[in-house]
């Protein structure tokens, strides 16, 4: 009878035990809902709602002088072209007084 008696009571020290697991388990699921529950999900993606008007005016003067620059580029190279084609004219008609009076 001792034998059965100490069996029953350490199975019922292993409930106890596995009780008390239990009720840990359960605390601790308990938690981490509640930490869910408190931090809010951000969303994955943010998006710009787009650009204010200083800084489309900032864009747009910027296009202006960029538009400014490129056609004071432009005059330059035709006068520098103008130049070259004149300067040409000019000694060719040097080269050929000099072939006719030399010889």
């Amino acid at each position: 009878m001792s034998d059965a008696l100490e069996k029953a009571a350490r199975e019922a020290v292993e409930a106890a035990d596995n009780t008390q697991m239990v009720q840990q388990i359960a605390a601790i699921l308990a938690a981490q809902q509640l930490l869910n529950q408190q931090q809010p999900q951000q969303p994955a993606c943010q998006h710009r709602q787009g650009r204010s008007a200083g800084e489309w005016l900032g864009i747009g003067a910027a296009a202006c002088v960029g538009g400014v620059g490129i056609a004071f580029a432009s005059i330059a190279i035709a006068i520098g072209a103008v130049s070259v084609a004149v300067l040409a004219l000019v000694l060719r008609s040097m080269w050929a007084d000099f072939q006719r009076k030399g010889r």
